[in-house]
């Protein structure tokens, strides 16, 4: 269930804040080829999976961008913040894959709000996440994601 905050001055209070972990959600290859098709990124390596059985991961994988696409609706789990007008998703300061997620894995994001500073009109969180692979030992992805929120 998401920490809910009201406001700029409850979300900036929570600089700091480990955010816990979402629940896990299932990589399926519906999604993937759904991304493939969105991206127009067919390699074989995600949406053939007989060929990728026998390829270097031993199954087919998501993209990258995939896992870090599911980064959203993993955060809006672990966060909701209500009493503003907009929110943006302003970017990225580092992204890395550590480990491929195979199709049928499910993975799950741990977060915490690293930063809280102000912006005209609003503030800007930064967010250091972390995409977990069930049962692997490396995450899945490893990244800062900066968002900003007006009143």
């Amino acid at each position: 269930m998401a920490l809910t905050v009201n406001g700029l001055d409850e979300l900036k209070a929570l600089a700091g804040t480990d955010l816990g972990t979402s629940g896990w959600i299932e990589v399926t290859q519906e999604r993937v080829n759904g991304f493939a098709d969105a991206t127009d990124d067919h390699q074989w390596i995600h949406t053939d999976p007989e060929r990728a059985a026998a390829g270097p991961f031993g199954a087919p994988i998501a993209h990258g961008y995939l896992t870090l696409s599911l980064f959203i609706p993993l955060f809006t789990e672990l966060l909701e913040v209500e009493g503003v007008t907009t929110k943006v998703n302003y970017g990225l300061n580092k992204v890395r894959f550590p480990a491929p997620v195979r199709v049928g894995s499910r993975i799950r994001l741990a977060a915490r709000l690293a930063e809280v500073e102000e912006v005209p009109g609003g503030l800007q969180i930064t967010v250091d996440g972390t995409v977990e692979i069930e049962g692997e030992p490396k995450p899945a992805a490893v990244l800062q994601s900066l968002s900003r929120f007006y009143a």
